[in-house]
Order: structure tokens, then sequence, then C-alpha cells
């Protein structure tokens, strides 16, 4: 059945950022499927709820409190998988993130730490689970970018050149690692998280950004997370290098931040 394809039956994944929205959701999915988890953020009493999800599914989570700005403590999580699950197959890079500025307000060190957050992050984990991953044959690495990466907005900046370069590093580090290692990434649009905790509590805010999306509502974080596990599983085996935009159609900024330098 092509539905078996979806299966990742006691296979073993690292997510990052699995406290709250989009890691969250990809945790449970990906336990769901079959895969036990090791699940890292900064907050403990986050990552617990979400083990009690995964366990709720039948599988077990390893619970990992870290500032995953920290690439020694990132790398880490790929042998805390091999010692918690003697393996590992799927890695899910979703760390990641940086507040609009203005122009004039992105200092060298700004777009240098959004860099870090979210690319080099990326690489220390990916890096650290590629002799992991080649043990058992193979396995995915998922990289959650951004439709910011491709369209441009007032305010983007650091934020969208990080995400636009985590892109960029999955076409790269999926050519390095074919064939046995597939290496894909998800360019999110707006999606229901604590990132848009200020929009969703304003209707006049969320309306705006529903009208200037193609499909009129804003994602939520099942959607991509079933987009992770499509990635991750046999279902997506002949699938390597690509960065899918899970966006609602978007092709250009779906809400006016009202940043303006000049």
């Amino acid at each position: 059945m092509t539905t078996e394809l979806f299966r990742l039956t006691d296979r073993a994944a690292v997510v990052t950022g699995a406290g709250r929205g989009i890691g969250a959701a990809a945790a449970v999915t990906l336990a769901e499927a079959g895969t036990d988890v090791v699940i890292s953020s900064r907050t403990e009493a986050d990552l617990r709820k979400v083990a009690a999800e995964v366990e709720k599914a039948g599988r077990r989570a390893i619970v990992v409190p870290a500032d995953l700005n920290d690439l020694t403590a990132v790398a880490g999580l790929a042998e805390a998988a091999r010692e918690a699950f003697g393996r590992l197959d799927v890695v899910v890079n979703n760390v990641g993130g940086t507040y609009p500025r203005a122009f004039l307000d992105t200092t060298p060190d700004f777009l240098e730490r959004a860099f870090h957050f979210n690319v080099s992050t990326a690489h220390a984990l990916t890096r650290a689970a590629v002799p992991l991953l080649l043990e058992d044959g193979g396995g995915a690495v998922v990289n959650i970018s951004s439709t910011m990466g491709r369209i441009a907005g007032r305010g983007y900046l650091a934020y969208g050149t990080a995400k636009a370069a985590l892109a960029h590093y999955t076409r790269l580090a999926a050519r390095d690692l074919a064939p046995r290692i597939r290496v894909n990434a998800i360019a999110v649009g707006s999606v229901a998280t604590s990132a848009l905790e200020l929009v969703l509590g304003d209707d006049e805010l969320r309306r705006r950004m529903e009208e200037g999306t193609p499909l009129r509502r804003i994602g939520s974080a099942e959607e991509i997370a079933a987009t992770v596990l499509y990635l991750a599983s046999a279902a997506g085996g002949y699938v390597t290098g690509r960065v899918l935009e899970v966006d609602g159609g978007l092709q250009e900024p779906n809400l006016d931040l009202g940043i303006d330098d000049l």
C-alpha cells in the first residue's frame, strides 16, 4: 500500500526547536509514524508536554533542554539519539528565526547572529549526524526555511538572507551527501505558531494577513509536520536537494510591518 511509504517504524529522529509550534508538531507526527525522537529547545516544561504526546503515540522521547545557539550543544543531539535509541535516521533542523528590523538598525553583528542561528546550527547538527545516519544505510535531513528566503519585504533583511542561505545550503548539502542521505527543506509561509502571537491576537491584522494570502488563511503547524513526514519517509525517497514551498501560494509578503527606513 502506498500509505505504508509514510511509515517510519522503529526509526529515530532529532527535532530541534521542538518545544512548540512546527517543531513540536513534527516530533509528534514522526512519533505517530513510528519514530522515537530526541527533542530539544530552551524550555524543559514545553518539551515535557511534547514528550507526553510522543509517548501517547507509543514511542519514546528524550528531552534535552539546551540553548541551541551553542553549536556544541546542538551537535551533541546526534550522539544523544545514538545513546538512547542505538541509531539515527532523521534530522529536522527547525530551530531558527530572527526578529524583523529596519535596514539601518540591522547591524553586521545582528546579521551574523541571524546566520548563526538559522544556518550554522543546522550545519553543526547535520555534520554530527552524518556518520550515524550512514551506519544504518542512510537517512533524511529536513531543514525548515521560509518563504521570506524567496520573496522581498521590508524589515526582513537578516531573516530572509539567513533563510535563503539555508535553502541553498540544502541544495549544496544534498549534492555532497547523495546518494545515501537525502537533504530537503520546507519554505514555510505564515503558520499559526507563537511567532505569530501578535497577529493572531489582533482580528484586523489577522484579516489583512489572510486576505494577502492566495489561499485566504494562515497555515497550521500540522500541515508543515505532514510535509516533514513526507520528506523524511520513503514517500519522499526520490526527492533530494529540493525546497518545498508550503506557504498558501505567496508571491509577495502578506502583511506590511510598517518598517520604513527612508
